[in-house]
């Protein structure tokens, strides 16, 4: 493992001011970049730490904020502000492409070679930056499965890499057929990864607050869906590219 620094930035979206977490690897090279989107709660110290995993592993990794430095921890506000944005494809784009800028103008990042990750309305945001078409080398999507507007999948110009738990309430059997449906109309290079009995968020640790119905935590399938999220930046962008 090399050694991380890790710097808070700030940058506007959304007409908020949003509060992201920047890891960066060892070193003055430029390395591959990776941005990751948190749950619908917001940006926690899980999505932080896992930049930094990432950061251990070489990419400079930037998590991103949904909600102007709050974290939503009440399911009724969290829902109240998540579900006009996933109706919203521009909004969340916009989103997208705010903390996007943040990562590849870091000195350290290759603007070129980039890829999105992301979990629940995280994962929306990265789907909808590649449904805008923007050069990604990879998105990678937990419990994000959710479908854009007619055609535009055909714009996704990387590997899309979905995973779900098989008892997730919010993304049952006909969300996932109608997302892959999606991606397989659009001939986009796609895998769907379906954990044997997962809820939803099945890979975020228990929280001590209340939580949605259909929530909960799975800790085998949480380890093995980073171990997905690890091999498909592996694959799709590697740090020694």
């Amino acid at each position: 493992m090399t050694k991380v620094a890790t710097r808070t930035v700030e940058y506007p979206a959304d007409n908020l001011t949003m509060v992201g977490h920047l890891a960066l690897p060892a070193g003055a090279e430029r390395r591959p970049a990776v941005l990751i989107g948190p749950e619908g709660m917001g940006l926690s110290d899980v999505e932080r730490r896992r930049a930094e995993a990432l950061a251990e592993l070489g990419y400079v990794a930037l998590a991103f904020d949904l909600h102007g430095g709050r974290y939503l921890a009440d399911p009724e506000e969290m829902l109240a502000r998540c579900m006009p944005l996933l109706a919203d494809p521009d909004r969340m784009r916009g989103i997208g492409h705010a903390a996007l800028d943040v990562l590849r103008g870091e000195p350290r990042a290759d603007p070129g070679r980039t890829a999105a990750i992301g979990y629940g309305t995280g994962g929306a945001v990265a789907l909808e930056l590649g449904r805008d078409g923007v050069d990604l080398r990879a998105i990678g999507t937990v419990n994000g499965l959710v479908t854009g507007r007619p055609g535009e999948a055909a714009r996704i110009r990387c590997p899309v890499w979905a995973g779900v738990g098989s008892e997730d309430p919010i993304m049952p059997p006909a969300q996932r057929e109608a997302f892959t449906a999606e991606m397989q109309a659009a001939g986009v290079d796609w895998s769907l990864t379906v954990y044997g009995g997962a809820l939803h968020a099945f890979h975020h640790p228990p929280v001590d607050h209340a939580a949605p119905p259909g929530v909960g935590h799975h800790p085998r399938h949480a380890q093995r869906a980073w171990r997905d999220i690890v091999a498909l930046l592996a694959e799709c962008l590697p740090v020694t590219d």
